[in-house]
């Protein structure tokens, strides 16, 4: 009869214990279950992004969507407030969720080069150091450009210049804000030729191959300041003032 008794006894405990263990692991389970589902809010991809594309211009091109914690990649972000500046390193494709590692610093892309935004075309330039920056711009920099020239006393004298240029001979004019430097190529001192190669004149020390990206119709403009001016290029910066600035001529700096 004891025996029994301390059986019964035994069996109560070990079906009290599995209970509790039961739903213990229960409740854990439940737990973990709803940790997974947790919302987190991401951007995803509308529409494809070239690889290049600066972060400040897919804003249109992303969404936020709220999705489970456990579908969510790591490394997934949620706003591009903190990404100014920098590129995508590679093509996004529609229903992807925007990873931060994709988005870098231009620089950070194929060495001294970056992608051309998509619709754009570039175009090469020989410039010497003093047009450069003294050498420092480099690809990814954002900048402006100018172009110089001498005028031809025909041409000077009213042929086809715009008006307010007649009598003067030199002038110079603001070609473009916001034009993508997208390589940059050291050039050999002495050992290549400058864009004026039939006269044979080598390249000083410090000059560059500098690659830009431009419309065909911007391209045009600047080649021409190219074959019959001069170009200079200065760089900008995010808090950079652009203007629209006449024509400068002499006559204008003496005003």
């Amino acid at each position: 009869m004891k025996t029994r008794l301390l059986g019964g006894i035994a069996a109560l405990l070990l079906a009290v214990i599995g209970t509790v263990l039961l739903v213990t692991y229960v409740q854990g389970a439940d737990k973990r279950a709803q940790e997974g589902l947790d919302p987190v809010s991401v951007l995803v991809v509308k529409e494809r992004i070239p690889a290049g594309t600066k972060a400040e211009e897919i804003q249109s091109k992303v969404k936020v969507e709220t999705l489970p914690q456990s579908a969510v990649a790591p490394g997934t972000i949620s706003a591009l407030t903190d990404q100014t500046g920098k590129v995508t390193s590679a093509d996004l494709q529609p229903g992807e969720q925007l990873l931060g590692m994709k988005l870098v610093s231009p620089k950070e892309l194929a060495p001294g080069t970056v992608p051309v935004p998509e619709g754009l075309q570039e175009s090469t330039f020989v410039l010497s150091p003093e047009r450069i920056l003294g050498g420092r711009i480099e690809a990814g920099d954002t900048v402006t450009v100018y172009a110089s020239f001498k005028v031809d006393d025909a041409i000077a004298a009213g042929a086809n210049l715009p008006a307010g240029l007649t009598g003067w001979k030199n002038f110079t004019e603001l070609l473009y804000h916001d034009v993508l430097v997208t390589a940059v190529q050291q050039a050999a001192p002495d050992a290549e030729k400058s864009a004026g190669a039939d006269k044979g004149v080598a390249l000083p020390n410090g000059s560059a191959y500098v690659t830009v990206a431009l419309s065909d119709a911007n391209a045009s403009k600047m080649v021409f300041g190219a074959e019959f001016g001069t170009l200079w290029l200065s760089k900008q910066n995010e808090k950079t003032a652009k203007s629209d600035p006449p024509t400068t001529t002499f006559g204008g700096l003496l005003q």
